[in-house]
């Protein structure tokens, strides 16, 4: 049985499984995408991979997998083709794939597209038909302390990564202090190129509409 998270539910990944008669059910799973014995699996076509990078949501996603004993990365199409409009270098994308090996201990299975991703899941599913250990469906997303949740909303800031976040608050104190800066303080800030210092400024003053 896969239990597949109701979000995939119109993918056509789904669409083979059914096809192929792979038994599934259908749940929402607070983490990852599908989760087979005690096997917790997020999928990532290339495009969702690449936004997932700029958004920093990928790093949270590694991170609540982390409490799984077996957690496997698919990974659909070659990420580092990626298209010109694309406002991320290719080295960074090398890097992550890097990270995700060594710092999330996180094994990347590379597929073509929806087709080679069901063939390893139905290639996984069949290792537990005979039994096998099976893992809590009530597992939740793992919580930050507080270090955690400031360098988490500075890290969501465009061009800030966990070491300069980290540096920012440790000499700003605190979030207020660094959301606060003035456009020229946050020009100083080294790491920072014009362009990007110049959005994060806009993106604190600017009315939500």
């Amino acid at each position: 049985m896969i239990i597949v998270d109701k979000r995939e539910k119109n993918s056509l990944v789904i669409s083979e499984l059914i096809r192929r008669k792979i038994p599934i059910e259908i749940k929402q799973l607070e983490i990852g995408d599908y989760i087979i014995g005690d096997t917790i699996i997020e999928r990532k076509t290339k495009s969702d991979f690449i936004s997932s990078i700029i958004n920093k949501r990928l790093l949270e996603q590694l991170n609540n997998m982390k409490q799984f004993p077996n957690k496997l990365l698919v990974l659909e199409e070659d990420p580092t083709c990626c298209e010109r409009n694309i406002n991320i270098h290719p080295n960074a994308i090398r890097g992550m794939i890097l990270s995700i090996s060594l710092d999330f201990h996180t094994p990347i299975i590379h597929t073509s597209g929806y087709n080679e991703t069901v063939d390893f899941l139905e290639v996984l599913n069949k290792r537990y038909e005979n039994g096998g250990k099976e893992i809590s469906l009530k597992m939740k997303k793992k919580a930050r302390n507080m270090e955690e949740q400031q360098q988490f909303i500075i890290e969501s800031f465009p061009g800030i990564g966990p070491k300069l976040a980290k540096q920012l608050l440790k000499e700003n104190k605190t979030v207020k202090n660094i959301i606060n800066l003035r456009e020229d303080d946050i020009q100083k800030i080294k790491k920072l190129n014009k362009k990007r210092a110049k959005l994060i400024y806009k993106i604190i003053n600017s009315e939500y509409k």
